[in-house]
């Protein structure tokens, strides 16, 4: 009830009780401390990798400019025989992903001459569930379209095929979400699930782990994927040919290459790594990993393993819990798919970091399997596995390391003694000795050859001169790359938990 306020001016005013007006007082300025404390906290969060790989960079400067000329020579050859290291090892990596290529191609045109009759008779074939993972904010542009294509364009039996999707949302999003069942309640290979309580794609794979399917293999897809219409069947022929295969890893390849320089090195880099490096280190240390999409699962395997929704690269810590329980994982050129690369600098960097803090996460839990004999009978981690591990989990973590340090000890050098001329550069930066060319030339040649390799396998997407502006700034994606991974793992040490979703159009 409003109660009659006096005033010294002899005129009477309504107002609000003094107890409940210093009750909304004291909630407001509650609601305004919340906020505050909220808002500092997040700006700490946020800046503090930032704050800490500054000050890394600003350190590594400082100690060069005042190491003694014997001390940066040692500096110097460390650096430069460890990226040697790493520029080797790629090119032979690169080499031998020459015959599973060559051999792509042959069991391509094997089956296209015969008018696409696969070896694998259609009633000898697994049962397969295709599931698309969708956060439903970030995709409802799209959602709609790669249904209808997987239950369009797929070339598989119908009787042994299953799409799944599984999505998400803080929030409801109509008409869209009524669109999606009532399209498969027309259609029985379509099953639309929205997945109660899920905040992450690990809670959407983990519900359909708890289901009863009745599907042998399950595919698992992003929702900006387009499967080639035959990669199913070519994923679903490599189980039929080894049954000891586990996991089938497709290639994944940037479709919208055309939109800007920056998606066209991104689908040369994607090409470089699905075409040329993950058959290659198959090739050489004898296992394969699952990338997160446009990979098969057994689906008994699948449903054991599952998902671990605490971390932030939730597929490449499934596919290193699969390596520790001995499963066999293939990479196969022919099960193709097409994605769409981030489009703008900042989707991109929010893209890399997440996968970069995810990766140390991985790293640092499975680095053991180095080491540690397997748990599993009769599944055997020989050396050559071991190293390859190794190589993955540790060096390629440590590269980061090695580059900038190598980026910090040219800057120190250039700022303590400013050359005059390129030639005076290049005195300064090789301290004249030989070898440093030697180990310079072998870095670049090896870096050529890869690129050469990745050239000739190229998508259809990639233009031919996208391969010479990728190798001529190929250096400066090195040191994004390895600046990005200096922030995941400032990330990590912050506690930083933030998840951002890479934006679909």
């Amino acid at each position: 009830m409003a109660s009659i306020l006096h005033s010294d001016d002899g005129i009477l005013h309504e107002g609000k009780p003094a107890g409940r007006q210093s009750s909304l007082t004291s909630g407001k300025m509650f609601q305004d401390l919340y906020w505050f404390i909220k808002t500092t906290s997040d700006g700490v969060q946020d800046w503090t990798p930032f704050l800490m790989v500054l000050s890394y960079f600003a350190f590594s400067i400082c100690i060069y400019m005042v190491a003694d000329s014997g001390a940066m020579k040692v500096f110097w050859f460390v650096y430069l025989w460890t990226n040697t290291y790493i520029a080797g090892a790629t090119v032979i990596e690169a080499m031998l992903s020459v015959g599973p290529s060559h051999d792509a191609k042959m069991a391509v045109a094997k089956v296209a001459k015969k008018g696409w009759v696969f070896p694998t008779p259609d009633a000898d074939l697994l049962k397969l569930d295709i599931i698309i993972v969708a956060y439903l904010p970030n995709e409802q542009d799209i959602i709609l379209d790669r249904v209808d294509y997987l239950l369009n364009k797929v070339v598989y039996p119908r009787d042994k095929l299953c799409v799944t999707v599984l999505y998400n949302t803080p929030v409801p999003i109509e008409p869209l979400e009524t669109q999606l069942h009532e399209m498969s309640k027309g259609n029985p290979n379509l099953r639309v699930i929205k997945v109660p309580n899920s905040k992450s794609k690990a809670d959407n794979i983990n519900y359909y782990c708890t289901l009863n399917t009745g599907c042998d293999v399950s595919a698992i897809y992003d929702c900006d994927h387009y499967p080639h219409p035959y990669g199913p069947r070519w994923a679903m022929e490599r189980f039929a040919q080894d049954p000891d295969t586990d996991i089938v890893q497709g290639r994944c390849i940037i479709f919208n290459a055309d939109a800007t320089l920056m998606t066209a090195m991104i689908a040369v880099e994607f090409d470089k790594i699905y075409a040329v490096s993950h058959p290659g280190r198959t090739a050489m240390f004898g296992f394969g990993l699952f990338c997160g999409s446009n990979g098969y699962w057994r689906t008994p395997l699948l449903k054991k393993l599952k998902m671990d929704e605490t971390m932030l690269t939730e597929d490449i810590d499934s596919a290193l819990r699969a390596f520790g329980a001995g499963a066999k994982v293939a990479h196969d050129l022919n099960v193709t798919s097409f994605e769409l690369a981030p489009t703008t600098m900042s989707a991109l960097w929010k893209q890399r970091l997440r996968w970069s803090q995810g990766w140390i996460q991985a790293s640092i839990r499975h680095v053991h399997l180095v080491w540690t004999k397997s748990e599993v009978e009769g599944k055997h981690r020989n050396g050559t596995m071991r190293f390859g591990l190794l190589s993955l989990l540790l060096i390629r973590e440590l590269s980061y390391y090695l580059v900038t340090q190598y980026l910090c000890l040219v800057v120190s050098i250039i700022i303590m003694n400013f050359p005059q001329s390129g030639s005076d550069l290049l005195k300064l930066v090789f301290f004249q000795y030989p070898v440093a060319w030697w180990l310079f030339m072998l870095s670049v040649i090896s870096m050529i050859a890869t690129l050469y390799i990745t050239f000739h396998t190229r998508s259809e997407f990639v233009r031919w001169w996208m391969i010479p502006i990728f190798t001529v700034t190929y250096p400066i994606q090195l040191v994004f790359m390895a600046v990005m991974g200096l922030f995941g793992h400032a990330r990590q040490v912050s506690k930083y938990v933030k998840w951002n979703p890479t934006p679909r159009t």
